[in-house]
């Protein structure tokens, strides 16, 4: 089998599972992005040589603390309470195990864990809330679709107009593939898109979804160009091995995760 055949292949069965957890229901929604923030918790952690369980035990914490709510098929106040005990008592665990660290390993171990936190924990964990931000707060799938099929679409126009008309360079310094040819052509296409998801996803406005189009565009490159960073600093081409072709899943998410909390600000703000 060649590479582009496992490019594809690999392709259409994550984007498949995706589609398929977020139309199926919001627990196969939930349960999904909580694996796929694990996964890329490990992705991470290993590119920034951290040895702690902390951030899988504060990730999974404030996970279910902040979006096990509201979930009816789940006895979920009382996950919510020990959830809420348990996040504090493990923070100050992770506070109180720098007693046993060398002292100039202190800030940077701190720092990593809750790096880890911020970068990969947060995003996920807005994510999933994304789709309940509407005026009756029940789960509306064609929401977090529509934010998919917009940064796909940036993410392949942009790479292909980039790869056939692309001249200036974004900036080289940190990935010499990006082109600003290639950023103007992603936003235009998703611009495009965000139309026709009007139309067709009505629980957002036409003004909603261009804004959503908008902060797609920007803050996605910024989190592909972030990854780009941290990756180049730890000396690696990708993230891990786990998909063919497409590297690891913190790959296929860094827009995602640098865009959902402006998208996530912007529908609380407006809802």
């Amino acid at each position: 089998m060649t590479n582009f055949i496992k490019r594809v292949l690999s392709g259409v069965i994550f984007v498949s599972i995706l589609i398929f957890s977020i139309l199926y229901s919001k627990i196969s929604f939930i349960l999904l992005f909580f694996i796929l923030m694990i996964l890329c918790l490990y992705e991470f952690k290993k590119m920034i040589q951290l040895k702690s369980v902390f951030p899988y035990l504060i990730g999974t914490l404030l996970f279910i603390f902040v979006n096990i709510w509201g979930v009816e098929d789940i006895p979920n106040r009382m996950i919510f309470e020990y959830a809420g005990v348990a996040l504090f008592l493990i923070i100050f665990i992770s506070f109180a195990s720098i007693l046993f660290a060398k002292k100039e390993e202190v800030i940077s171990h701190l720092g990593k864990i809750f790096l880890s936190i911020i970068y990969i924990v947060v995003p996920f964990t807005l994510i999933v809330k994304i789709p309940f931000l509407n005026a009756s707060f029940n789960y509306v799938n064609t929401t977090i679709l529509g934010v998919f099929l917009l940064i796909w679409t940036n993410d392949s126009f942009a790479y292909l107009v980039g790869k056939n008309f692309g001249k200036h360079k974004l900036l080289e310094r940190i990935s010499p593939n990006k082109t600003i040819e290639g950023f103007i052509g992603g936003m235009f296409f998703t611009f495009t898109l965000s139309y026709f998801l009007a139309q067709q996803f009505t629980t957002l406005s036409l003004v909603q979804w261009i804004v959503i189009a908008g902060i797609v565009s920007i803050f996605g490159v910024l989190g592909d160009l972030i990854e780009s960073m941290f990756k180049r600093q730890a000396g690696v081409k990708d993230s891990s091995n786990f998909i063919p072709g497409h590297g690891g899943f913190l790959d296929r998410f860094d827009s995602v995760i640098f865009a959902a909390p402006f998208i996530f600000i912007y529908l609380q703000f407006v809802q």
